[in-house]
């Protein structure tokens, strides 16, 4: 599988090797999405950083358009921040300016982002109006109430307050204090903070160990963000080092916008998920991915739903028996091919979506999955769920999720996504994993059960209809193209 070939319907940057690839500046505005990201290009004698613009009806069909937020404009580079609308309902994007050593707002002229206000530096002041010395990096902007309020990324995330988006006032740490899982060494950076339910909802990275979130409240006396809860939405793969600057980061940088419907919708970028990063320098955004916050406090992940109305060729199987392993291969995991694996169907094509679906009881302190790609001579990548270990195991890599921390009654269901070599999968919408799979000797679809036989209620398979012609448009037009000198 050649890791250069256009995917199906993840969104991917059409003018070849690319980075860093961050998304950026998000926005649904009058019924149309836009989102940018990162490209590094030449300009001038070196290179520079443009945020690269595309619009969707529904998250999913892109188009490229012409870019405006780049150095021949801005005067400077453009790394991460955030997009925002002001209080008249502008669209707005703070973000900070590449060898500027500020951050930067930049105010859109129209809400087709065809044309933005000159951008100009975010500067901070003490109380006293002597000018605060702060870190200027990564940003966020977000309103509370009739006060915009903003933050810089690092290891320690200045908050800053203004009425009018134009003096900044220090109000001192966002962050009240960090939970224990968080790791000495991580940074708080591609910061997105919003409400989520009743909650906030700080979406991040740290640059060690990828995309995280802190959930909690604001503080509105204190003016902080008073983190109850953290969690992870990266995982170290078993070839990856433990800790360290883009070593270990598949899904990372992430930018949410908030949908027409008041959905939350989130991206990242999708860093190195091939063996030896080979997928390092290819601008690959993961699936739109719904979050949402019930009254369990447990956050949901859900695979965006219009993604739902590109299904066709619908096959199902109902009450598929899988037997447990060969008594002469009960050792081997994850599972060898051969007689042990069994075949449930053949992948239709390259751009695929499987849902299975195992009762609660079915599922209790099993160990099973499928495989896919599996031939005589090559297991292919495992998806399996793991109760010695609370895991939920997707090739190297292996993400919290335990059967017995559903409520009862839930069923176990996998909803597993296909798009050439790149491969998501949402268990039960509490956790979501990437990863690919280049060696692929077989379209096969196999089970495995071990200890005892686990019955799959069912299973479904859809193929899905492309969404990349605008990738195919603008691989040719190249409209998005920046200026170089």
């Amino acid at each position: 599988m050649n890791p250069n070939d256009p995917l199906h319907y993840h969104l991917m940057h059409p003018g070849g090797d690319s980075d860093p690839g961050d998304p950026n500046a998000a926005f649904c505005l009058d019924g149309l999405y836009h989102l940018h990201y990162i490209l590094r290009h030449p300009w001038k004698d070196g290179q520079s950083f443009s945020f690269v613009h595309v619009t969707s009806p529904d998250m999913l069909h892109w188009t490229w358009q012409s870019t405006k937020l780049q150095p021949a404009f801005t005067g400077h580079g453009m790394f991460s921040g955030t997009g925002f609308l002001t209080k008249e309902g502008r669209p707005a994007a703070i973000y900070h300016g590449q060898a500027s050593g500020r951050n930067q707002i930049a105010l859109a002229l129209d809400r087709r982002l065809s044309a933005w206000e000159k951008p100009y530096p975010v500067q901070v002041f003490h109380a006293d109006g002597k000018e605060a010395d702060i870190i200027h990096w990564d940003p966020d902007c977000f309103l509370i109430d009739d006060t915009y309020y903003a933050i810089a990324g690092g290891n320690r995330q200045p908050l800053m307050k203004s009425k009018d988006l134009r003096r900044w006032t220090l109000v001192g740490d966002f962050l009240a204090h960090e939970p224990p899982d968080v790791t000495i060494g991580e940074d708080l950076s591609c910061p997105n903070f919003f409400r989520m339910g009743n909650k906030w909802m700080m979406l991040c990275i740290s640059h060690p160990l990828g995309c995280r979130y802190y959930i909690g409240d604001w503080d509105s006396k204190r003016e902080q963000f008073v983190a109850e809860k953290h969690g992870r939405m990266n995982w170290r793969r078993d070839d990856q080092a433990v800790f360290g600057l883009c070593h270990r980061t598949d899904f990372f940088a992430p930018e949410s916008v908030l949908a027409a419907d008041s959905r939350r919708v989130m991206w990242a970028w999708l860093v190195s998920v091939g063996p030896n990063n080979q997928l390092m320098r290819k601008t690959i955004q993961s699936l739109p991915r719904e979050l949402d916050l019930p009254s369990d406090g447990v956050l949901r992940i859900r695979p965006l739903r219009e993604l739902e109305g590109q299904r066709y060729g619908h096959q199902v199987r109902h009450n598929i028996v899988v037997a447990k392993e060969d008594k002469h291969r009960s050792g081997l995991v994850p599972v060898p091919p051969g007689p042990s694996l069994e075949h449930l169907a053949d992948l239709p094509g390259d751009a695929v979506e499987l849902r299975l679906v195992v009762p609660r009881q079915e599922a209790e302190r099993k160990l099973f999955g499928i495989t896919l790609f599996a031939d005589e001579k090559n297991g292919g990548l495992p998806i399996m769920i793991r109760p010695e270990t609370g895991g939920l195991r997707v090739g190297e890599l292996e993400a919290p999720f335990a059967v017995k921390d559903l409520p009862a009654g839930e069923d176990v269901e996998l909803r597993i996504f296909i798009d050439r070599y790149l491969i998501e999968v949402f268990a039960n919408n509490r956790q979501a994993v990437v990863a690919a799979c280049f060696e692929q000797p077989s379209r096969a679809i196999h089970a495995f059960s071990i200890g005892h036989p686990t019955t799959i209620r069912q299973l479904d398979i859809w193929q899905i209809k492309p969404t990349n012609q605008g990738f195919l448009e603008a691989r040719e037009n190249r409209i998005w193209e920046p200026l170089t000198q």
